[in-house]
């Protein structure tokens, strides 16, 4: 049995399975993380000493960009639903030398009853409320536990801003084979009769920008950043195989294994695996960056 067979979803897939455990697209998935990371601590305008919640830290990219701006008299806790990823944060402070200006606790995004009322100075969160159904209790326990004064940054992929169209593949041309996409959205469950009840799906930038007045914030700022370009976000058509879009998702080579036979398989290939050695696709994303006080 491997790692990946012992990992809870989250770990397996941060750690293994958004890049298929490979070098090269590891080092191309932080190329495209690395900005977002800026941006979600410049809007939480951190100063030393503070305190800074990360909700659904991960594998930690947002919180030891933190630590950094804390300075040595602050804090950075770090929260997540899987054991396994504090673990895996809690080893890497360690390894830093840095465990001591951190804690480590488990908490989903909704419910951080386990973080006192107005005890942090920051929350800071990245593609977390996509994952989670009660948007506006996280929210509410955002409010609940900053500081008067307090900031929230956070970022969310919008990812329903672009309809889901079978002449498309991870950004490839796909219309010779729109048929066979088809076949692998339905089988994955990626249909728009789905999509009222996903919660990756079913939100906007202005649902974001509610829960936080709703849950008390006073100041609230939204940006939506929306890019169209030339591009991709795989290294090859070996390397796209290997990898998976989110914790709930198979792989791209899982998915078309199973929702296509051998034949329709070699079709799809033939079509988008030239433009993914190429590089020839285009790359769409929806941002949301939303900051607010706590006033």
């Amino acid at each position: 049995m491997g790692e990946n067979d012992t990992l809870d979803e989250w770990a397996a897939w941060l750690l293994h399975r958004r890049d298929g455990d490979d070098p090269e697209q590891r080092q191309k998935d932080l190329e495209l993380l690395l900005p977002l990371r800026q941006r979600v601590l410049d809007n939480a305008q951190i100063v030393p000493g503070e305190i800074v919640l990360d909700v659904g830290a991960g594998d930690g990219l947002i919180a030891f960009g933190a630590l950094d701006r804390v300075g040595v008299e602050g804090r950075v806790i770090v929260s997540d639903v899987s054991d396994d990823l504090l673990s895996h944060t809690r080893s890497l402070a360690t390894e830093l030398g840095v465990e001591g200006r951190m804690s480590f606790v488990r908490a989903a995004a909704e419910d951080l009853s386990t973080i006192a009322d107005a005890s942090v100075d920051v929350v800071t969160t990245r593609s977390v409320l996509i994952y989670v159904d009660d948007k506006a209790a996280a929210f509410r326990a955002f409010h609940r536990v900053l500081k008067a004064g307090g900031r929230l940054s956070i970022f969310e992929p919008i990812i329903n801003y672009f309809p889901v169209s079978p002449d498309e593949f991870w950004g490839f041309d796909a219309g010779a084979v729109r048929d066979l996409v088809a076949k692998v959205w339905e089988h994955e469950g990626w249909v728009e009769s789905s999509f009222a009840s996903d919660p990756m799906m079913n939100f906007t930038e202005k649902d974001l920008a509610r829960c936080a007045e709703d849950a008390g914030f006073r100041e609230v700022h939204v940006e939506l950043r929306v890019d169209v370009e030339p591009g991709t976000s795989v290294v090859d058509w070996e390397r796209m195989l290997n990898t998976s879009p989110n914790p709930k998702a198979h792989t791209v080579g899982e998915a078309l294994r199973a929702a296509l036979t051998d034949e329709e398989l070699a079709r799809f290939e033939k079509q988008v695996r030239p433009l993914a050695d190429a590089g020839r696709g285009t790359l769409r994303s929806a941002f949301a960056y939303l900051r607010a006080i706590k006033t």
